[in-house]
């Protein structure tokens, strides 16, 4: 396995309008951080399953593992012998007071208000105690600090019963964690915070050898430091410094930057790494204990520069990453062929999606400004007229309307209306249609409430469209929305071209 630990860390921002495709690649970039392990024996896979993990973690995932066989109650040498430990302390080359080091880490964790436990240097977090027999025991408050372990321990079980029935398949572990950022979205959830946990009394502390249940009645709420996405990955990182392992944040200007990173904004340049010639070192804000970035830990986001209604990214963070353009992409877009009984029997009739979306950018940066076009996943999954229809009704046309404010002059220009008759307009003038006896609004909306009526898979939209027309002067043609009319014949949308 190579060393990647000199590497450069690695920041960068996927910038770029909606439909450019970025989170698509933070998915591609995914995959470069997931190995695969060919199942190949036991001692592979608990090798796998250790690697990243520190005596603490392994010592909970011992205890995982005798719950899932129905032992609460582990004594210190039950956990010496254990597979995991003996992986563990084969890969430490470690062969000498192994009883001690579990003595270590067991007490380390225990609670401060242990009655069978003394210990002088304790971490804030506990995770074990000890009954009067001298057995050890989870605590189930901490239980719910464990999901990722208890995943790992899962996937491993797995991977051990299919070992027997498949030999081609193949054991993962991913190195990265991947996040949405939002408005809500805060240094809790990120780094660390406090959160209630449902904990059991003290007469019911833990299971008794009969495994008998504790009632919901004998629970009580507590509260407890839990570590969030980002530091669960940098402790995996830095027990693994071998590996690089990558944080994948979708959206990131969704939240506040600052308040989301908190004091670790200040370590995530390359040079402020551990090990680097300018290493920081702060103290978490719950926990209070320090914490060093580690270097093989790299981070990549997305960020739609559409959104205006966000506050603008922090110049800190720019400082901090590279950014990466991702403009639309339109020639990787088909040309479709036209179904037969829409084109009159010209089965040769085609449109060309990468000179439609051309032709519709151009118009869009000249009216509304770059930052508003159109990527080309709107249209990457069009295969024919219908879905074409279908993505202009319920996707583009109702997203430049926003950006357009409404504005018939600006959405007609867009779609080369101005010329055109009524009936071959996208987007009509509300008021003109009501001036017009023949094609008057109420006639519009009887004949799309009758559409709705006449096509349910439409249906669901009524509502939605309904209020659009009433509360802006622009109107979808109705002949659109029933995907008939000029709206059946190709030389509509060819028109869009240039």
């Amino acid at each position: 396995m190579p060393d990647m630990s000199h590497q450069k860390p690695i920041n960068i921002i996927y910038t770029g309008v909606a439909g450019t495709g970025k989170t698509y690649r933070l998915l591609k970039i995914a995959q470069d951080y997931t190995e695969y392990l060919p199942k190949a024996n036991h001692e592979d896979l608990l090798n796998q399953l250790v690697q990243s993990l520190s005596w603490r973690e392994v010592i909970c995932l011992i205890f995982l593992d005798f719950q899932s066989n129905k032992q609460d109650l582990v004594k210190v040498p039950e956990i010496v012998n254990h597979d995991f430990f003996v992986a563990k302390a084969a890969q430490n080359a470690r062969e000498n007071n192994l009883n001690n080091t579990v003595w270590s880490v067991l007490q380390t964790h225990s609670p401060t208000h242990s009655k069978t436990v003394v210990s002088k240097n304790r971490a804030s977090q506990a995770y074990f105690d000890k009954d009067d027999s001298g057995a050890w025991y989870l605590l189930s408050e901490s239980i719910m600090l464990l999901n990722d372990l208890s995943q790992q321990l899962a996937e491993f079980q797995q991977a051990q019963r299919e070992h027997h029935t498949s030999q081609n398949q193949r054991f993962s572990q991913q190195r990265f964690s991947m996040v949405s950022f939002h408005q809500a979205y805060g240094y809790e959830e990120f780094v660390e915070g406090i959160r209630p946990v449902m904990a059991p009394t003290a007469h019911a502390s833990h299971a008794q050898e009969n495994n008998s249940h504790v009632n919901n009645r004998s629970s009580q709420m507590s509260y407890a430091i839990q570590e969030g996405a980002f530091l669960k990955l940098c402790q995996r990182a830095a027990n693994d410094p071998k590996q690089r392992y990558a944080i994948l944040i979708d959206e990131i200007n969704r939240a506040n930057v600052s308040r989301v990173f908190g004091e670790l904004l200040s370590l995530i340049e390359p040079d402020k790494r551990a090990g680097m010639a300018n290493a920081m070192t702060v103290n978490l804000a719950y926990s209070g204990r320090p914490f060093s970035m580690p270097a093989n830990v790299d981070i990549y986001a997305t960020m739609n520069t559409q959104d205006h209604s966000l506050a603008p990214l922090d110049m800190a963070l720019r400082r901090r990453f590279r950014f990466v353009d991702c403009p639309p992409q339109p020639e990787l877009l088909p040309v479709i062929s036209l179904s037969k009984d829409l084109e009159a029997g010209n089965a040769a009739e085609t449109l060309d999606l990468a000179k439609l979306l051309m032709g519709l950018n151009h118009r869009i940066t000249q009216a509304l400004g770059a930052d508003v076009q159109l990527g080309h996943a709107f249209l990457w999954s069009v295969n024919d007229l219908e879905q074409l229809q279908s993505a202009l009704i319920e996707q583009i046309i109702p997203q430049l309307a926003q950006a357009a404010g409404g504005q018939v002059a600006v959405l007609q220009y867009i779609f080369k209306d101005e010329q055109q008759p009524l009936d071959a307009q996208f987007i009509q003038d509300g008021q003109t249609l009501v001036a017009d006896g023949s094609s008057g609004l109420n006639g519009q909306m009887e004949s799309y409430n009758h559409d709705a009526v006449r096509n349910p898979l439409f249906s669901g939209h009524h509502s939605l469209l309904s209020q659009s027309m009433s509360a802006t002067s622009y109107r979808i043609n109705i002949d659109l929305i029933n995907k008939t009319g000029k709206f059946a014949k190709s030389f509509v949308y060819q028109r869009l071209y240039q």
